[in-house]
């Protein structure tokens, strides 16, 4: 078992004495009555709290007991112990267990089984272990064969339970780590699949009660040959295995990830649910399932969910058969002709929509639930809030505002910044769509499109990902069926797509929670891993094919279909909810954009203003050829005359460039950081580029070398840049100026609004801004001379990006009207760290926790942020109105939102694809959250 470099650490970190931990270990649940409550997550976990709950609520859960948290990072404190009193407590709650069913553990004649299951505080669907059937042994087998009559139903619980004991407590939390396809799990279902194939029938449920006792006899043969060890008979053996192996899947490798993945804290351990068996295996009057309160991919109010007849809850999930709808509004044009459970057992259906209903009504919230029918009788196994895609989020949200079950309030908080990604996301284009014929269908699991390359496993999907750029990058998982062990790959993916399981697989809740695209239950696949092709009819296709998923509408094509942003305006529940969220925030979103298309796309997405717009990148891409060549003139020019008339040139098309997002802005303030890159950047290093450079600019290819030399700095960053150009050469800020006064002016006088904010960057001292302040006026009163305007609004200030500039704040503001931070360039200073490099040592410090996450991704609180709250304190010291924002990438992201709440700023600036996450996020910290 992989284990954590660090140890989990104890819940409370106040409780540093581990007398402060909970006296009880152990909380009972069963017979109507409960221990626990659903507020004692942090302590029982999400599983059960959530039992206890329904228990108190009076519904029919099976018996059992929840070993809490604190026992897991007690077992990790001491070298995998428990607390002394942990195994009294746990046989004194299996008495209790035993006596509400009138069975015994171990007993020969009347048998209680058990299942162990995990139960971290926020779900990690299939991450950590589960063990059914425990207690089972060839003694207690025969009581229960006794007492059901039903051989053939016990020793499929036989098997179960070898196939899983095996796989979790003797293989995994051993510690083996076997070959690929060599684990016990995987050579078990081969003699399985063996013993199936030599009967000629395709089903588990298909085999005969004789077929499966000589199963179970192969199955110890072969745990005993590739574990050197035999199963252990011993019920309580089995108990304590299962408790154990559970602690230490908290620290096993898929766990481990999946908390990298969705940031939830180490220390905060698993619970342990041990629970009297009910079987949804007894025949055809039993079966398990999965439901939803609403659908969670559309967020449509329905009762969704699935089920299976004669089959234990790891079928459904696990996705190795694809079960069936569970009712008659759900069925689709792929399930219309498949039986319903409100058709097929129409009593326990109604019991059951019953109980859902009560249960969102209790919780308020969608709730997944998970249940089993055992011979006509409906128990209740789980219930949690359940995890839905951005869309249904949204939708549910506004939708239970309405019905009166939250209030507005509640919607926008219930609603996570960062689900607002995937009603962000592209769909295929409709017109390829109509112009391309699908070559399969199958389940949509995850909404949007996406397009990629065939992999075929998940480590082969992880290396793709991360090994190759751009599109090369891209890849779609295709697998028969996904597991834990594949999260690695799932997450590196675009999309995935499954020949196996449903819309309750495993492929599906985790894609269903990440918000991808995904498709499952596409049976027309035919996967050959090994010879690397699926076949789909006549068509086949090899590893590495293009392939394009509809992920809301199940439909896969060959090859690569364009992509389309989605209409936003015309999603109610979205504009409904974004308009609750404007009016709770106080901080103002404004956006990063460097053209007008930028400025209007950031303005459908609801920006309040550009926060950056960076003069530079008019001579990046598109268009830039002819404002480049006369940038390249000016910066090679030998003297300040020549350089001033190459200024001249290049005026018109920075003058043109502003106003046009002026223009587009209409009033709202614009932020303009005069440029930023040292000259260097902008003139080829290559012998080649430079002779053609030369040509074109009909200069010396010696003197153009000579001159590419004097400008190469040996680091850029802290080189001959930003407000250091302008003080070398006053002209190129002059010319600048005057083309945002001047395109200003323009709009001005055609009775347009324009807010112009004039922003100096890298300055380190007061006296570098001065200096700029006083060209900046000089050309502003030469302006209004020219044009005849008594005003035209506008601001001068900063971007506050050195350390030193941030320490002298309150010195600079007697210059600034307002202070941006320049969060990129202010944690590489801070941090020593090159951004462009930190990927050869910065996986490293994330994997070994020498830092917590990426201070490029979310902003470092505790020195970049400290130097932020220094330099709005002391700035506003001197200036207390001072407008102060942000505009690095940090603007986007919404745990550094709510520390720019926190801390007084008046905006946040971002990429317009993330203005939403943002204005939500903003949402969110004002109201405490």
């Amino acid at each position: 078992m992989h284990q954590s470099a660090k140890k989990v650490s104890r819940i409370d970190p106040r409780a540093s004495d581990k007398n402060k931990r909970s006296a009880k270990h152990v909380y009972f649940f069963g017979g109507g009555k409960a221990d626990g409550t659903a507020k004692m997550r942090d302590l029982l976990g999400g599983k059960g709290a959530n039992l206890a709950e329904m228990a108190g609520l009076g519904l029919p859960v099976p018996p059992g007991f929840t070993i809490t948290t604190e026992v897991c990072t007690y077992f990790y404190d001491h070298a995998r112990k428990y607390p002394p009193t942990l195994r009294s407590n746990v046989e004194k709650n299996l008495r209790r267990v035993e006596s509400i069913l009138g069975a015994g553990f171990g007993d020969a004649k009347n048998p209680l089984l058990v299942s162990v299951r995990s139960g971290a505080r926020s779900s990690m669907p299939g991450m950590m272990e589960t063990i059914l059937n425990v207690g089972l042994n060839d003694v207690t087998r025969e009581g229960l064969i006794a007492k059901t009559q039903n051989p053939r139903f016990v020793y499929d619980a036989q098997r179960r339970l070898i196939q899983m004991y095996s796989d979790v407590v003797m293989e995994k939390a051993a510690g083996i780590e076997p070959a690929d396809g060599k684990g016990i799990r995987q050579q078990l279902e081969h003699e399985l699949e063996a013993l199936k194939r030599s009967r000629s029938v395709k089903q588990d449920t298909e085999l005969s009660a004789d077929d499966l006792r000589g199963l179970i006899e192969t199955y110890r043969k072969k745990v005993r040959d590739v574990l050197g060890k035999p199963f252990p008979e011993d019920p309580l053996e089995q108990l304590w295995g299962g408790v154990g192996a559970v602690f230490q899947s908290w620290n096993g490798k898929r766990a481990i990830e999946y908390r990298r993945i969705e940031k939830i804290p180490d220390e905060w351990g698993t619970a342990v649910n041990v629970q009297a068996m009910v079987f949804g295996n007894m025949g055809d009057t039993s079966a398990t399932g999965v439901g939803f309160t609403r659908d969670p991919s559309t967020g449509r109010k329905v009762f969704y969910g699935e089920w299976l007849p004669n089959a234990q809850g790891e079928d459904v999930v696990a996705g190795i058969r694809t079960p069936l709808p569970i009712n008659e509004a759900i069925k689709t044009e792929h399930t219309r002709h498949l039986p319903s459970l409100e058709t097929a057992m129409p009593k326990a259906y109604r019991q059951l929509a019953q109980i859902q209903q009560k249960l969102e009504r209790h919780y308020r919230d969608m709730l997944d639930i998970e249940f089993t029918i055992q011979e006509e009788r409906l128990w209740m196994l789980q219930c949690r809030v359940g995890k839905r895609n951005g869309v249904a989020a949204v939708k549910m949200a506004v939708d239970m505002t309405n019905e009166k079950l939250i209030s507005r309030k509640q919607a926008v908080l219930r609603v996570s910044p960062a689900a607002l990604v995937q009603l962000l996301l592209p769909m295929l284009d409709p017109k390829a769509e109509q112009a391309t014929s699908p070559i399969a269908k199958g389940l949509p699991a995850g909404p949007g499109g996406a397009y990629g390359r065939i992999a075929l496993t998940a480590d082969e999907a992880a290396k793709i990902a991360a090994s190759a750029s751009g599109e090369d990058a891209k890849v779609i998982l295709v697998r028969n069926e996904t597991s834990p062990e594949d999260v690695h790959g799932m997450h590196a993916a675009q999309a995935i797509l499954t020949a196996k399981g449903g819309m309750t697989s495993h492929a599906a809740l985790v894609a269903r929670g990440w918000g991808k695209c995904c498709i499952v239950g596409c049976d027309a696949l035919e996967i050959d891993v090994a010879a690397g092709t699926v076949k789909v009819a006549d068509q086949k296709l090899k590893r590495g094919d293009w392939i394009s998923l509809n992920g809301t509408e199940g439909k896969v094509y060959a090859g690569q279909l364009r992509l389309v942003e989605p209409d936003l305006a015309r999603n109610r529940e979205y504009r409904s909810l974004m308009g609750w969220a404007d009016g709770m925030r106080r901080l103002r979103v404004r956006t990063n954009a460097d053209t007008a298309e930028d400025a209007r796309r950031a303005l459908a997405f609801g920006a309040e203003g550009i926060g950056l717009f960076r003069t530079e990148h008019m001579f990046y891409g598109e268009g830039a050829e002819q404002p480049l060549q006369k940038l390249r003139r000016m910066i090679v020019a030998g003297s300040e005359r020549e350089r001033r008339a190459a200024l001249d040139e290049l005026f018109v098309d920075v003058k043109e460039d502003i106003r046009k997002t002026l223009e587009v802005m209409d009033g709202l303030p614009v932020t303009i950081r005069l440029l930023d890159p040292p000259l260097h950047e902008f003139v080829p290093k290559q012998d080649d580029k430079l002779a053609e450079l030369a040509a074109e600019l009909r200069i010396d290819l010696a003197a153009l070398r000579k001159r590419a030399q004097a400008l190469h700095e040996t680091n850029p960053m802290m080189g001959h840049r930003g407000v250091r150009l302008g003080v070398s050469h006053p002209e190129i800020t002059e010319m600048q100026v005057r083309a945002i006064f001047e395109a200003s002016a323009e709009l001005l006088k055609n009775r347009q609004k324009v807010e112009p904010e004039i922003m100096i960057p890298v300055v380190s001292t007061a006296a570098e801004l001065a200096h700029q302040c006083g060209i900046i006026d000089r050309v502003y009163r030469a302006v209004l001379e020219k044009t005849g305007l008594k005003r035209i609004p506008h601001l001068v200030g900063t971007m506050i990006e050195v350390p030193r500039a941030a320490l002298l704040a309150d010195r600079i503001a007697e210059y600034a009207e307002f202070f941006s931070f320049g969060t990129n360039d202010l944690t590489q200073m801070t941090f020593g760290f090159s951004r462009d490099d930190t990927g050869s040592f910065l996986p490293t410090y994330l994997q070994q926790k020498v830092l917590p996450e990426d201070p490029f991704a979310s902003l470092d609180e505790s020195g970049v942020g400290e130097l932020i709250r220094i330099a709005i304190e002391r700035g506003r010291r001197t200036k207390p109105k001072l407008k102060i924002g942000i505009c690095g990438e940090h603007g986007g992201d919404p745990r550094s939102v709510t520390f720019c709440h926190r801390v007084g700023l008046d905006y946040v600036s971002c990429s317009p694809f993330r203005v939403p996450i943002a204005r939500l996020a903003a949402a969110h910290a004002a109201l405490g959250q």
